[in-house]
């Protein structure tokens, strides 16, 4: 019995940690994306905001994940939707990306891991045998208000941004 509390405490306290982001405001997150501009809540009050938190440009399954967003980016403008990809990449090396994959949304720099470190999403990774820190594939709906309205960790890419567009037409 005394076993069955603690998974059950340890479960609760794993809810807790993911619902304390939601209703958490982000109008003092400012950085630099590509086009030569910042990326500022403000600038987009009103609107409902995607970040699809990605760990690297030029990878597999982050190409694939920004096609599929950048396809569906009409759908996300007619439900008054942006959508912007973040990585810990540059600047210059988003705008590479850009170019070669043809994508039609912009791209955030986190190179000091300011907004990585908001939403939580660096954690331990094992590549080759080496554990690292890195980015969690994570996507989140920011409401026009400034909140976190909705999350989605640990993300597999293929179909996500579809399912991140059903969540917003239907909420």
């Amino acid at each position: 019995m005394i076993s069955t509390a603690k998974k059950t405490t340890k479960k609760k306290s794993n809810i807790q940690k993911e619902d304390l982001l939601i209703g958490k405001k982000i109008d003092k997150l400012s950085l630099p994306m590509t086009g030569e501009k910042l990326f500022r809540w403000k600038d987009f009050k009103g609107q409902r905001i995607v970040l699809y938190f990605y760990p690297k440009d030029m990878t597999p399954g982050c190409t694939i994940e920004g096609h599929e967003f950048t396809e569906l980016l009409p759908q996300f403008k007619k439900l008054n939707t942006v959508v912007f990809g973040i990585s810990r990449d540059s600047v210059s090396k988003h705008q590479k990306f850009i170019e070669k994959e043809c994508y039609k949304l912009d791209l955030i720099s986190d190179e000091d891991e300011i907004a990585c470190q908001f939403f939580d999403v660096i954690k331990e990774k094992n590549m080759y045998g080496k554990k690292v820190m890195g980015i969690e594939r994570s996507t989140f709906i920011i409401n026009g208000d400034g909140e976190v309205e909705h999350s989605w960790r640990k993300v597999k890419v293929e179909g996500h941004a579809q399912e991140v567009l059903d969540y917003i037409r239907t909420n």
